[in-house]
C-alpha cells in the first residue's frame, strides 16, 4: 500500500488511540498531534479510506477504525506494545493508566502485530503454576471474546480487573487461578478485555 508519511502517522495514531484508550481521536485531534489543519488531516482521511486502509462509520463521532487485513508498521519500532497498566494476579485491583512501552523488538519474532495487542505488568503469583510470575510482563491480545481455558484480562463488576483463567459454567463464570493458595473468582458476569498471549519476564531487575 502506497501511504505517505503523513498517512502513516494517521494510521499509527489511529491505532495507538484505541489499543490505548478503547476509541478513536478526532479530526482535531489528530491534527493536533501531526500538527497540520483540520483542513488537511481530513483530506488523508478521505485518501485512507479510499485507499481501504481506513474505515468510518456514517454519523458516529470517534468511528475511524483500521481496515481488517491492514497492518501498521512502527518506524524504527515494530514491536513496541503500550504498558497500559498493572494486573493483579492475586487479587483483582482497578486498572491503571499508562503512557509506558515495552519495546520487544529483540524478544518476539518481527512479523508479530502491535495493532491490537497491549502489555501488562503483572502483580502476584496467583498465576505462577502456569508460570506467569510476579513481575513478568504479558502480552495481551484486545478481544471480548475468550474460549474455556483461556487465559484472560477479565473486568469484574466491581470495576476491577484481574488475570486468570476462564471458564463458563452453568450458571456462572469462573476465574480460575494457577496456585492451590488462591480460591477461584466466581461471577455471574464479567467482561473479557483480552486473551493473554505470551509473557516477557526479565532478569537482574
Amino acid at each position: 500500500m502506497n501511504l505517505t508519511p503523513k498517512q502513516l502517522k494517521i494510521l499509527q495514531l489511529i491505532r495507538d488511540w484505541r489499543v490505548r484508550r478503547g476509541y478513536s481521536p478526532t479530526m482535531q485531534e489528530l491534527a493536533d498531534e501531526i500538527g497540520v489543519s483540520k483542513v488537511t488531516v481530513f483530506e488523508h482521511v478521505e485518501a485512507l479510506i479510499k485507499k481501504n486502509a481506513l474505515v468510518r462509520e456514517a454519523n458516529k463521532a470517534r468511528s475511524l477504525s483500521i481496515a481488517d487485513g491492514v497492518s501498521v508498521p512502527d518506524e524504527g519500532r515494530p514491536l513496541r506494545f503500550p504498558l497500559v497498566g498493572r494486573i493483579a494476579a492475586g487479587h483483582p485491583i482497578e486498572r491503571v493508566a499508562s503512557e509506558e512501552e515495552i519495546d520487544l523488538t529483540e524478544m518476539l519474532a518481527p512479523s508479530a502485530s502491535a495493532a491490537a495487542t497491549f502489555a501488562l505488568k503483572v502483580e502476584g503469583d496467583s498465576m505462577r503454576d502456569e508460570g506467569i510470575l510476579d513481575g513478568d510482563y504479558v502480552l495481551v491480545e484486545r478481544t471480548q471474546v475468550a474460549a474455556n481455558g483461556d487465559r484472560v484480562v477479565a473486568l469484574l463488576p466491581d470495576g476491577s480487573t484481574t488475570l486468570k483463567t476462564f471458564f463458563k459454567e452453568d450458571d456462572h463464570i469462573r476465574l480460575q487461578p494457577a496456585n492451590p493458595n488462591f480460591e477461584p473468582i466466581r461471577v455471574r458476569f464479567c467482561q473479557v478485555q483480552g486473551i493473554v498471549k505470551g509473557v516477557v519476564r526479565r532478569y537482574g531487575r
